[in-house]
């Protein structure tokens, strides 16, 4: 009797643990820093707010700088932790290389208004999309970048919209599969409502696509970002760090991987 009791008492509270993880499962997926982001000092790089309208009807904080003469604009989707000011450093960067850039800020981050879910990233996406269209950018000098969370955003928009080109920052193939990895005693792959599933969009993209990735990468480990590269079509690089983690992989030279790439490619349209 003393078994089948601790056996219950253990089933209960492993139903209980399953039951804490569904319900949960956004506030583990999504970590947004809601203080709205001040430019202060960053607006000297010719950034400035915009307010991006989206198709249910909520007012976006993004930041957008026009590229110089003959450069490409970055449609960037960051991951799921923090808001604009955590992107600072390489927004100054890409104003170094004369990128234009449009800074999306998430649904629930930064100040904006809603809360954070899959469909509502995708309809902050196309808010973003239909902003540069109106301002006539040509898709031949589009780049669409997506940097961890945001890389199945940025497939997801690629796969909608033309581009010149799809830079995808430690990427992954879907959130079941990574949710799976993260819990491996749970069921977790069928618990996750929020999918990003890029493994069965990536065939859709035309724009020649690169891949980032750290070898360290604990967070989001590399096989994640090797299997939807061999899944994606060609014209696609890969550049894979052996020292690089998850968020460091601007420090060992991913930028510059970058940039060699959009030279070689955009140079053709």
């Amino acid at each position: 009797m003393l078994v089948i009791w601790l056996a219950c008492i253990a089933l209960a509270a492993y139903a209980g643990l399953i039951a804490f993880l569904f319900f949960n499962q956004r506030q583990f997926l999504y970590i947004p820093d809601t203080a709205r982001p001040s430019l202060g000092e960053m607006a000297q790089l010719g950034i400035r707010e915009v307010t991006l309208t989206t198709s249910d009807g909520l007012s976006l904080l993004a930041w957008y700088r026009p590229p110089n003469e003959g450069k490409p604009i970055i449609a960037y989707f960051h991951g799921n932790g923090g808001n604009l000011l955590n992107r600072t450093a390489r927004m100054q960067r890409f104003a170094g290389l004369g990128y234009g850039y449009l800074m999306l800020e998430y649904r629930g981050y930064g100040g904006n208004p809603g809360s954070p879910s899959e469909t509502g990233f995708f309809a902050d996406a196309a808010a973003a999309l239909d902003f540069l269209d109106r301002e006539k950018i040509d898709p031949r000098r589009l780049v669409i970048y997506g940097e961890s969370l945001g890389s199945g955003v940025a497939v997801w928009a690629a796969a909608r919209h033309r581009a010149a080109a799809l830079v995808l920052e430690a990427a992954f193939t879907s959130i079941p599969a990574v949710a799976q990895y993260a819990f491996p005693y749970v069921p977790a792959r069928w618990l996750v409502r929020d999918r990003f599933d890029s493994l069965a969009r990536i065939g859709n993209v035309t724009a020649p696509i690169l891949f980032l990735h750290g070898e360290r990468d604990t967070i989001i480990p590399i096989h994640f970002g090797r299997e939807l590269f061999a899944a994606a079509p060609e014209p696609k690089e890969a550049w894979y760090n052996p020292e690089a983690g998850h968020n460091d992989l601007a420090r060992y030279g991913a930028l510059d991987a970058m940039d060699d790439f959009l030279a070689r490619h955009l140079a053709r349209n």
